[in-house]
């Protein structure tokens, strides 16, 4: 990074700009996304011509942002009439498990910062989203919970599970708060893929979200907030045990 600039006038510093590239932002917004679960692995990718109307670009810049994604090992593209960019496959033997694991262990503090705000915020997003009176969400948030309930692996699970929460939050008519719980996402989305026995976590999830749509359907915000406060309780007690183990193994000799 280039050296930061001091405003001698003041006590103010700055950062020189670095100008990004339209190419840039089409890649941020797709590893976003991709981060976040709501592109699954394996997925397809938008072809270049339907990414280039949604983002206003050419198809040139398109071009660019999946070669950046694919030196990423991201996306992977196979060429040809029936080709295409796809999310790449999350990788799930025992060496790349023993890496997330190595990494999670590095990232304790922030993930406990991670749940600890979810404790906080989540809850009372979910009466929230029942006060505003707009329901114009729900059908989302039933939907991610169908689909829920009926994904076959952990990364459409996760993808499902993303979705619900993204629909509360947006729920509530306050972007800062919908900007939030995808900070929340991104911290968590990859502890909760560690988690052992995920099919009972799946399950057990699966309920807690219909107890809290079940609330929201019922104009209960006081209903909704205790289902979310459980729901978010459940999870953490699991995240806390398996960031403990982790911990564990790393002071054994």
């Amino acid at each position: 990074m280039r050296q930061l600039k001091p405003d001698t006038r003041t006590s103010a510093t700055f950062h020189p700009i670095d100008q990004p590239r339209a190419h840039e932002y089409v890649a941020e917004q797709i590893r976003r996304q991709i981060a976040l679960g709501l592109l699954a692995p394996g997925s397809p990718l938008p072809t270049e011509r339907e990414l280039a109307a949604l983002f206003g670009v050419g198809r040139a810049t398109v071009q660019q942002a999946i070669r950046v994604l694919e030196a990423e090992l991201l996306v992977e593209t196979r060429r040809g009439r029936h080709g295409g960019s796809s999310v790449t496959a999350k990788p799930t033997d025992r060496l790349a498990m023993d890496y997330l694991l190595a990494r999670l262990r590095g990232e304790a503090s922030r993930i406990a910062a991670a749940v600890e705000l979810r404790e906080i915020l989540e809850p009372r997003i979910a009466a929230r989203a029942v006060e505003t009176g707009d329901r114009r969400f729900l059908g989302d948030a039933l939907a991610a919970a169908r689909r829920g309930a009926g994904a076959e692996s952990d990364p459409k699970f996760m993808g499902a599970d993303t979705e619900f929460h993204l629909a509360i939050a947006r729920a509530t008519g306050n972007q800062m708060l919908v900007e939030a719980i995808e900070q929340i996402r991104l911290t968590l989305n990859d502890v909760l893929f560690a988690l052992p026995d995920s099919p009972l976590w799946h399950q057990r999830s699966v309920i807690e979200h219909e107890r809290i749509a079940a609330a929201w359907q019922a104009g209960d915000p006081t209903a909704a907030e205790a289902a979310m406060a459980e729901h978010i309780a459940e999870t953490a007690s699991s995240i806390h045990a398996l960031m403990a183990s982790l911990e564990d193994a790393s002071t054994r000799p």
